[in-house]
């Protein structure tokens, strides 16, 4: 066997190490500096968000508790359930964005003002 170092491998597996079965992937890359990605909630689809290269920031706001985490390692996700508000931003040079989503895109699903999702939360209490 040889003990010379050939890369890593991460592994992503549905309904394991990924809360839900991955309907969708999708990646988001070349953000030019400065700007600010995926301002939208919704209302059934559950995410996965990884940085598989470089780093930047997500922020996460519920409606009353607002939070931010720096992903920059490709084997750690953030999991964004439902009915959170989330924006993506301070992309680093060469950031490459993956998103694991439990559901086919529905634009239903979306709810893409803030205003808009204030109103839906309260609809949900």
């Amino acid at each position: 066997m040889n003990d010379e170092f050939r890369g890593s491998i991460m592994i992503a597996e549905g309904g394991k190490s990924i809360p839900f079965q991955i309907a969708r992937t999708y990646w988001i890359c070349d953000v030019p500096s400065g700007e600010c990605r995926g301002g939208h909630a919704h209302k059934e689809c559950l995410e996965c968000i990884i940085a598989v290269n470089g780093s930047f920031e997500v922020n996460l706001d519920n409606g009353t508790e607002k939070a931010t985490y720096r992903l920059n390692h490709p084997w750690e996700a953030l999991f964004v359930d439902r009915g959170i508000w989330r924006t993506l931003d301070d992309f680093s040079s060469g950031a490459v964005c993956l998103v694991l989503a439990s559901e086919l895109f529905e634009e239903e699903d979306y709810i893409r003002e803030y205003d808009d999702f204030q109103d839906w939360l309260s609809g949900q209490e």
